[in-house]
């Protein structure tokens, strides 16, 4: 059985107020960095992970490492840890959006399953490349614990995936920075144990 410990990267540039990120390689903020500190500080104290995988993105590189530092383990990057790239949409706001294009935002938020991004994807893509990153761990990782550092979209549709729900169901899901999920991937199939615990956060 795998054990994967699924968590979000740390703060960045953009989420208050919320706007459209995605591919953008932000860094991690002040509070960023003291998020994944606390993070690593949780899960070196309650799970003994084999390995950590982050996405290629600097923000999923720099809230992976202090986790991979404090259990004594090694870091990789996987390229299929993938986030929505928003196109067109990139680095605006939620509310430049909204005014400019409500047909399209309201369709982003009632029905995101129907959103093709302009000059972006959809979520069916990041879907795919999460899935296939999940079978990757799962083959090389039959009997361990491990952990995966991604990003908002691409960490609730691998949520949505385990849960066997439709990506229909995506605002159903919450994922906030340095966030702990946990599920099992075993002969049985999948287990989810927790979702979007914080509570490390409060220290």
């Amino acid at each position: 059985m795998t054990r994967i410990v699924l968590v979000r990267h740390g703060s960045v540039p953009g989420i208050e107020p919320e706007q459209f990120r995605g591919g953008v390689n932000f860094q991690l903020t002040d509070r960023g960095h003291e998020e994944a500190q606390l993070l690593a500080q949780r899960i070196a104290q309650h799970w003994r992970p084999a390995i950590v995988y982050t996405s290629p993105r600097q923000r999923c590189i720099d809230t992976g490492r202090p986790i991979a530092e404090r259990c004594a383990v090694p870091a990789g990057v996987l390229e299929d840890l993938f986030d929505l790239d928003y196109g067109e949409w990139t680095d605006r706001t939620h509310e430049e959006i909204r005014a400019a294009h409500p047909t399209q935002y309201r369709l982003w938020k009632t029905q995101p399953h129907l959103m093709r991004f302009p000059g972006g994807i959809s979520l069916q893509d990041v879907a795919t490349r999460v899935a296939d990153a999940l079978r990757q761990v799962v083959q090389m990782h039959a009997d361990d614990t491990v952990v995966m550092v991604g990003h908002d979209s691409g960490n609730r549709s691998l949520l949505l995936h385990v849960l066997g729900l439709p990506l229909s169901a995506y605002w159903r899901i919450k994922q906030t920075p340095c966030n702990i999920s946990e599920f099992t991937v075993g002969d049985e199939g999948a287990t989810v144990l927790r979702m979007n615990e914080t509570a490390h956060l409060e220290a």
